[in-house]
């Protein structure tokens, strides 16, 4: 770890599961961060995650490691009252508490903000749930796929029309959050910089996934005319559009209106600004199949190569669409370091991604490895000032657990 970096001396305790809150805590983590990540004895199921279809499978705990990397490793079991008394030091050694455990089981595990904000009056408790704090469905558990792509409106538009609603990518809108939550924490450390005072922050993945469909949300919050789902073949508007190359490669085009005249001279068409099925506006939408039939077969002539010389020519908007073995070898990737080395996985796990914040003039710190279950517990409750004693009759109690050596 760098000896100085935004985050040095910033201390934080993840207890959350999955994606969305241990992300977050990887974005502080990548500034230098001390992160602890708390988990049930027989470790988080997000561990198992690279054997759970429909993630890509494979021997490598890939999904464990991008989410939790750059931490330290302990096994609490909250269910046993002596687990209390370590939540306690915890608490009052973090600077940050990262929990998403839905309210009931929380306030089971008197994991709310009201049981532990006595301890700290300078901690930032930072709490992400499914569907917000309150109303109706405030209890109910939720994932990306339901709070924040179905239950906001997203999965009903990212699909063509005629096609049902598909399964969007995996942790998409956990990572989305996960951005969202780092900076309600860091506008409370802010805050708290200026007043000394700790602060509750919460998003949830529904806000997230509103926030992200905003355009189309705050459409219908003044009744406005929407168009239906998007039709290739008869858009909205022919100029922006997916098409195919001669050589197969879909791409995405987005031809601005101050754009249209030198895009239809580039691509060979100029007559296409004087047709009178498209020189009039009234005409051009009536006639937007028919547009898009002509592109089809400009763009088909040529292979993508052509067409990334044509668009830059003009500095027109477009993107390739790539797959995820494209996306990784793409130069872009490595030269902005959205790719980076990861020390200490093992096996093919050699790079993760970087979280998509830099500061310029500041280095991150190094990726390493996830925690295994257990493996710092000795090293944290040494640091909380328990004794040998005190950590044996932790264990005895079962509150932390005798961990067998290198437990995965």
């Amino acid at each position: 770890m760098a000896s100085e970096n935004i985050f040095s001396g910033l201390k934080v305790v993840d207890m959350a599961s999955f994606i969305a809150g241990p992300s977050a805590a990887v974005i502080l983590s990548d500034f230098g961060a001390d992160v602890i990540k708390v988990e049930p004895p027989s470790g988080e199921l997000w561990r198992h995650a690279h054997n759970a279809p429909p993630q890509p499978v494979a021997e490598d705990a890939y999904p464990w490691h991008l989410n939790n990397r750059n931490k330290r490793g302990m096994a609490l079991d909250l269910k046993s009252p002596s687990s209390q008394q370590v939540l306690e030091k915890l608490v009052k050694w973090a600077d940050v508490l990262i929990v998403n455990t839905p309210h009931p089981a929380r306030a089971r595990l008197k994991l709310e903000y009201e049981d532990v904000a006595a301890w700290n009056p300078r901690l930032i408790y930072a709490d992400v749930t499914g569907f917000g704090d309150k109303g109706p469905d405030a209890n109910l558990p939720g994932f990306d796929i339901t709070s924040y792509w179905a239950r906001s409106g997203l999965l009903s538009m990212t699909r063509d029309a005629g096609a049902p609603p598909t399964w969007p990518v995996a942790g998409s809108g956990d990572n989305a959050t996960a951005v969202g939550l780092y900076s309600a924490i860091v506008t409370a450390l802010y805050r708290r910089e200026r007043t000394g005072e700790g602060a509750h922050v919460t998003t949830s993945l529904l806000a997230q996934g509103v926030w992200s469909a905003s355009v189309s949300i705050q459409a219908a919050l003044c009744d406005a005319k929407f168009f239906g789902l998007h039709d290739r073949k008869n858009p909205a508007n022919a100029a922006m559009n997916v098409y195919r190359a001669a050589d197969d490669t879909w791409f995405v085009l987005v031809v601005t209106s101050d754009k249209l005249a030198a895009v239809a001279t580039a691509i060979g068409r100029p007559d296409l600004l004087t047709d009178p099925r498209f020189a009039d506006p009234a005409e051009l939408l009536a006639n937007m199949p028919q547009l898009t039939a002509i592109l089809d077969e400009v763009f088909g002539a040529h292979p993508m190569e052509h067409w990334y010389k044509v668009f830059n020519g003009v500095h027109v908007t477009f993107g390739a669409v790539r797959d995820q073995r494209e996306v990784i070898n793409d130069p872009q990737l490595h030269a902005n370091n959205i790719i980076v080395p990861l020390e200490g996985a093992g096996g093919k796990l050699t790079s993760t991604i970087s979280s998509p914040i830099q500061v310029h003039g500041v280095a991150k710190v190094s990726a390493r490895r996830a925690p295994r279950i257990g493996e710092h517990n000795d090293e944290i409750l040494q640091q909380l000032g328990f004794d040998a004693t005190e950590i044996e009759g932790l264990r005895i109690s079962g509150a932390v657990p005798v961990m067998k050596e290198h437990a995965g």
